[in-house]
């Protein structure tokens, strides 16, 4: 069983978390002035790399916050977990 470590809680298996989408996306600051081509991007287009990326989870069987993760897509190792509004940390320094 994988375990995630929730900043809040600690490590906890993966059955209490929840996908939250990609992390570190900014709201508009002014949606109204948006049309709906960028409204649509703002909405629906994420990045999708392979390796490394920055996610939103929530431990929703637990604490029940959000809180944002590095995971490597091609294994689904998880290389660090930070509470929401920290800033990422690097992935280099931390798999080391």
């Amino acid at each position: 069983m994988l375990l995630i470590t929730c900043p809040y809680c600690g490590p906890r298996p993966e059955i209490e978390f929840a996908y939250g989408g990609q992390a570190h996306i900014a709201r508009p600051e002014r949606p109204v002035e948006l049309d709906a081509q960028d409204w649509a991007e703002f909405l629906y287009m994420r990045t999708n790399p392979k390796g490394v990326h920055a996610e939103r989870w929530r431990h929703t069987h637990g604490c029940a916050r959000f809180f944002n993760a590095l995971r490597d897509t091609t294994t689904d190792q998880f290389i660090a977990t930070y509470r929401t509004g920290a800033p990422r940390p690097d992935a280099t320094e931390t798999a080391r």
